[in-house]
């Protein structure tokens, strides 16, 4: 288990649930979605692949509480040869701010994005119909992630599956540079320093070829390489938590540390966006 739950923070105000009846914990802060941990306290359940059809099973990490009903989920791709400990600290992290995660393991290491959307759509199915925590998932709320080819795997499934909420993908690569077809809203997160996925033939043209009419923005870390999403890193999980926030459970209350737009600083390189982003 991991983290704790802060004293008064798992109920919203009563005028604040019934204006929007997804949003989960307290009115959030700076500190709040930088710290390493949320408010939830967490739990987790692996998930064997001999259990499950159509991806390598993974790590599916829940809050504990089911006081404040259910919750939006993300499956999350590791990148090529990796695993999902690749993408293992994004599990607590994303969880214990409300949300159910699922870390996968692909069918082979070697899968390209294309069969890695189709695995993260698998997982997404598995999560809300076949799983432990089915029970607290709400179906119709949820979101992709991934690093490198699982970045590009979250692009492909957010283009098979319209109805997903929000795609993240994290220093994503794929062959296809352009993504017109996209309903989803969509957080590109790039590294200025990655030379295995170029933002100039990768991020910059994903994000770019997105419709405009898209919630959409683009995230270009500073003095990062290609593996940056694959260690904690504060500035991923900030915007990544508030990404989600915003479009998985429609809570308003994170737009602030979307628009206005982010400025260059030690760690972002670059932020594009447009404001309001609904």
């Amino acid at each position: 288990m991991f983290g704790g739950l802060v004293p008064g923070a798992q109920a919203t105000a009563p005028e604040a649930a019934a204006a929007n009846p997804y949003e989960r914990g307290p009115d959030p802060t700076v500190s709040s979605i930088e710290a390493p941990l949320g408010s939830y306290a967490v739990s987790q359940t692996a998930v064997s692949a001999s259990a499950v059809d159509g991806f390598g099973g993974g790590t599916i990490y829940y809050p504990t509480s089911t006081a404040d009903g259910t919750f939006g989920a993300v499956a999350i791709a590791p990148g090529f040869t990796a695993t999902q400990s690749s993408v293992a600290w994004l599990g607590p992290r994303l969880a214990s701010q409300g949300f159910v995660v699922f870390t996968i393991n692909t069918n082979t290491t070697l899968d390209q994005p294309a069969s890695r959307g189709r695995q993260l759509l698998a997982a997404l199915d598995h999560l809300k119909q076949n799983s432990t925590v089915s029970g607290r998932i709400d179906a119709a709320r949820l979101g992709v992630m991934g690093h490198s080819m699982g970045g590009g795997g979250s692009l492909e499934a957010a283009k098979s599956r319209t109805s997903l909420k929000a795609a993240i993908p994290l220093t994503g690569w794929n062959t296809d540079k352009t993504w017109p077809e996209l309903r989803t809203p969509t957080l590109v997160v790039g590294a200025d320093g990655d030379t295995v996925a170029p933002v100039a033939t990768h991020s910059e043209p994903f994000y770019e070829s997105l419709p405009g009419s898209l919630g959409k923005a683009y995230l270009e870390l500073n003095g990062a390489g290609h593996s940056a999403p694959t260690t904690a890193n504060t500035t991923i999980a900030k915007y990544s938590i508030s990404w989600l926030k915003r479009f998985i459970d429609d809570d308003t209350r994170f737009e602030q540390f979307l628009c206005p737009l982010p400025q260059p600083s030690a760690t972002i390189e670059e932020y594009r966006g447009s404001c309001p982003i609904g």
